[in-house]
């Protein structure tokens, strides 16, 4: 029997080529249109974060059509009206960002400096009113801008996409610590992952050869009210981790179980 892999992996590689051709062209094309038509400087902001999200759902169902991934979200009303949250995920896969943004029309994230150095990254990124990963202080106020006009902040708090073999990464306070200085409720965003592909220890051309299946799921949100005392803020920060952390670690330890 003749193997299909190699027509996956071709069909794979072209939505990469054609998501990179795409997010260059866009770029110079329809992007600075929306951001510089007419409007208050939050109509232009999320003018491009709607125009990012359709160009990810997009690229999602390229995925899709090539048997890379099947995504499986019975919460897509949910996040669809999501406003002014910290939306946290574990990090199973390289398009994680992808499939969460697919998701959610008013999506914001933290962006490493590296990526604003870029001169054909810069303008889109600042366009669609992302923010960059730069000093506590500053990064602190860029966040609380972003959540007042009701866009929501992804982060993973993992860091980086979960080790193989293990069920998540330990989680960073920096998740926590914005959630609680913008006094901003966290909405937990569970990815369980059956065939597991696109991991940290795969590069980005190793097409699995068996279609990922993520399932998106929700959890209540959580509120965090503000602090402003450092040293009450700092334990409520590492209890708030905590807590997140063994949550998810409770709900993807119960998926690993089963599968």
């Amino acid at each position: 029997m003749v193997s299909l892999y190699p027509l996956r992996w071709l069909a794979g590689i072209a939505c990469y080529i054609a998501f990179g051709v795409g997010g260059l062209l866009s770029s110079v094309t329809v992007l600075p249109l929306l951001k510089y038509w007419p409007g208050t400087p939050e109509q232009r902001i999320k003018r491009v974060q709607k125009a990012v999200h359709v160009m990810f759902r997009g690229f999602v169902k390229m995925l899709t059509a090539a048997k890379v991934v099947k995504v499986s979200a019975r919460c897509r009303e949910q996040l669809r009206n999501a406003e002014s949250m910290v939306v946290i995920a574990n990090h199973p896969t390289l398009i994680d960002v992808v499939v969460l943004i697919s998701l959610m029309p008013n999506a914001g994230c933290i962006v490493k400096q590296g990526l604003w150095r870029n001169p054909f990254m810069r303008g889109v990124l600042s366009a669609a009113g992302y923010i960059p990963n730069r000093a506590a202080e500053l990064l602190l106020q860029d966040c609380q801008q972003v959540l007042q006009r009701g866009t929501n902040l992804v982060i993973f708090p993992e860091g980086t996409r979960t080790q193989k073999g293990t069920v998540i990464n330990d989680f960073a306070r920096g998740a926590a610590n914005i959630a609680l200085r913008c006094a901003a409720p966290v909405l937990p965003v569970v990815l369980k992952v059956h065939n597991a592909g696109l991991t940290k220890q795969d590069p980005w051309y190793a097409i699995p050869h068996r279609t990922i299946e993520m399932q998106v799921l929700t959890g209540a949100p959580v509120t965090a009210a503000g602090l402003t005392d450092d040293d009450t803020h700092a334990k409520q920060a590492r209890q708030l981790t905590r807590d997140l952390e063994f949550y998810y670690r409770q709900q993807l330890n119960e998926h690993y179980e089963l599968t």
